[in-house]
C-alpha cells in the first residue's frame, strides 16, 4: 500500500523561471535566535518541476516533495496559488 499523503509540501515565492520546465521557489520562515529571542528571516531554495512552464517570477505557489527529476529537482509544482502583478 502507497502512502501518496505523507509528502511533504510547502509554500513559497518564485525566484527565477528562465529554466525550460523549472522553477526555483524561496521558502521563508522565521526562526527564533538561540541567545537574544529575536525572531530572524531564514530563506530555503528549491528547484521543482513545471511542467507546462506556466509559473513567472512573484507567482505564490505549492510544491510537493517527489522522486529526483534532476540533479537538483525533488520538488513539482502543485498548484498555483496567486499570480504576480
Amino acid at each position: 500500500m502507497e502512502n501518496r499523503n505523507l509528502r511533504k509540501e510547502r509554500i513559497g515565492l518564485v525566484v527565477s523561471n528562465k529554466m525550460d520546465k523549472s522553477i526555483v521557489i524561496a521558502v521563508e520562515r522565521k526562526e527564533k535566535h538561540a541567545i537574544y529571542g529575536k525572531f530572524v528571516k531564514k530563506t530555503s531554495k528549491f528547484m521543482a518541476h513545471d511542467e507546462k512552464n506556466d509559473c513567472n517570477e512573484g507567482d505564490t505557489v505549492r510544491i510537493m516533495e517527489t522522486k529526483p527529476t534532476s540533479k537538483n529537482k525533488r520538488w513539482r509544482l502543485v498548484e498555483i496559488i496567486e499570480r504576480a502583478k
